[in-house]
């Protein structure tokens, strides 16, 4: 017996409250699984915010400014990784130390150090930092920048104003020799720059006294420009003494001011 019109409207309003039912479901398990992402997502950002704000930024500890500009950079893909890709005018040329290598001590007002630079590697790095040493650019410069966490580890050196700031007249770029698996090993040389700014290299520089990692930013890693070859320990007792009071738990000012005597390459 055919069905009667009533029961087809009532078997197409049950089909239709069962698809109902199934798109309200397909539509729980996707906000379950966007609401999972968005979670971990956020717990990522927080980590890689972190991150940038105590690894990344080695220009100078972060300001209010540069917190917010962090933040925002991690909801905006579209942020530039160089500010400028050209370098100042007063950078010597990579040819100058190209295929070659320099030793030399890094005298500081707490040990002496010996260090070895690598033109073959680093070419532009190399040829910055013979350049400024030769020119006594490092005498009486401070370190102004210690970092004591678990896995970072570093000692930073080579801003003339001792606070961190760099020199807008003189950067340069690009980056050279940079780990691909983010690790800096202790006795590394590696140079400082603005964040997320390949070209944003400048003079300063830091050492890292034990194994450390730091994840690459938008424009990549830190050039490796060398090692120490001797008296790491000098940054080790350094950093067992701990940081200037009031500052950050694990990343500011050495408790002992550092000064760099000497630099000097050959």
């Amino acid at each position: 017996m055919a069905a009667s019109p009533r029961e087809t409207r009532e078997a197409k309003r049950r089909i239709q409250q069962m698809e109902a039912k199934r798109e309200l479901r397909r539509d729980q398990e996707k906000r379950r699984r966007r609401d999972n992402l968005i979670a971990g997502g956020a717990g990522a950002a927080a980590v890689i915010l972190a991150v940038v704000l105590q690894m990344a930024v080695f220009s100078a500890n972060p300001t209010e400014e540069e917190f917010a500009a962090a933040e925002a950079g991690l909801n905006s893909p579209s942020a530039s990784t160089s500010a400028a890709a050209t370098n100042a005018p007063n950078i010597p040329k990579p040819e100058s130390a190209a295929g070659k290598v320099f030793t030399g001590a890094l005298k500081l007002s707490r040990g002496s150090l010996g260090v070895q630079l690598d033109g073959t590697k680093a070419p532009q790095a190399a040829a910055v930092f013979k350049s400024l040493a030769g020119s006594g650019y490092y005498q009486g410069v401070s370190c102004h920048r210690l970092t004591i966490a678990d896995n970072f580890g570093v000692l930073q050196c080579g801003s003339k104003t001792g606070n961190g700031q760099g020199d807008p007249a003189y950067t340069w770029g690009p980056l050279e020799n940079t780990p691909a698996d983010n690790k800096y090993p202790a006795g590394t040389i590696a140079v400082a720059r603005t964040a997320g700014n390949a070209y944003g290299n400048g003079t300063q520089f830091f050492i890292v006294y034990k194994d450390t990692v730091i994840p690459a930013d938008a424009a990549g890693g830190y050039t490796v420009v060398g090692k120490v070859t001797s008296g790491l320990d000098v940054v080790t007792k350094i950093a067992a003494a701990g940081l200037k009071k009031g500052e950050n738990a694990t990343d500011g000012a050495p408790a002992e001011p550092v000064t760099i005597d000497s630099f000097s390459l050959k």
